[in-house]
């Protein structure tokens, strides 16, 4: 995929409006700290263009980044920050779920996760919101760089597990977990096929000029 241009288009509030756009859409949706504008950011290819927070938490925008004039790749307010007080996260979690339940352009959800770690109950809730609304979730481990190379199919088969076993909606994870290196850019062409190939399967979408 060669991105050629890339605008962000639309940023909401807790009381925006969806936007009704005219091209299918590509959600991401992880931890404050999980590495989420790196990867957005390394799938656009530039360096700082996604907005992270000088505060972990606290960007509570849902952000609406238009690629090549075919699709947009959607940023989710991140979840779980330690500090943040009981009616952050329910604005979090009121935002999210709406978009999820209301975005009429919504073609794919991406959930996030440290490879490093197991995870935690806000990953396995925001799973399980994802199924709820009609979606099987790709699932991306972040900061791949950060283990062994011979660790990383064993860390990927305890995620998927993990997920299966404590998800309240499904006891199966549909899709491997991608492992992906914000250094390396590893696993940015897997990401790529998916998007691909959901543009490619997309009835309405005609063409579009992303190869």
């Amino acid at each position: 995929m060669i991105i050629k241009t890339v605008n962000l288009e639309t940023v909401c509030g807790v009381t925006s409006r969806l936007p009704d756009n005219p091209h299918p859409e590509f959600a991401f949706a992880g931890k404050s700290n999980v590495g989420k504008s790196t990867l957005i950011n390394g799938l656009m290819n530039r360096k700082a263009y996604a907005r992270t927070s000088a505060k972990p938490g606290k960007t509570q925008t849902i952000n609406y980044y238009n690629i090549n004039d075919a699709l947009y790749l959607v940023d989710l307010p991140g979840y779980g920050y330690a500090t943040a007080g009981v009616e952050v996260k329910q604005r979090w979690g009121k935002m999210i779920e709406n978009y999820l339940k209301n975005s009429r352009q919504l073609a794919a959800v991406f959930l996030l996760v440290d490879i490093r770690h197991d995870p935690g109950a806000n990953d396995v809730m925001m799973y399980d919101w994802m199924l709820q609304a009609g979606f099987k979730p790709y699932i991306i481990a972040t900061k791949a760089d950060k283990i062994k190379r011979s660790q990383l199919a064993k860390r990927l088969k305890e995620i998927r597990q993990y997920l299966a076993q404590h998800s309240k909606v499904s006891a199966e994870v549909t899709f491997t977990p991608i492992a992906y290196s914000g250094i390396t850019k590893a696993g940015r062409e897997e990401i790529y096929q998916i998007l691909e190939s959901c543009l490619s399967a997309d009835p309405e979408g005609g063409e579009h000029e992303i190869l």
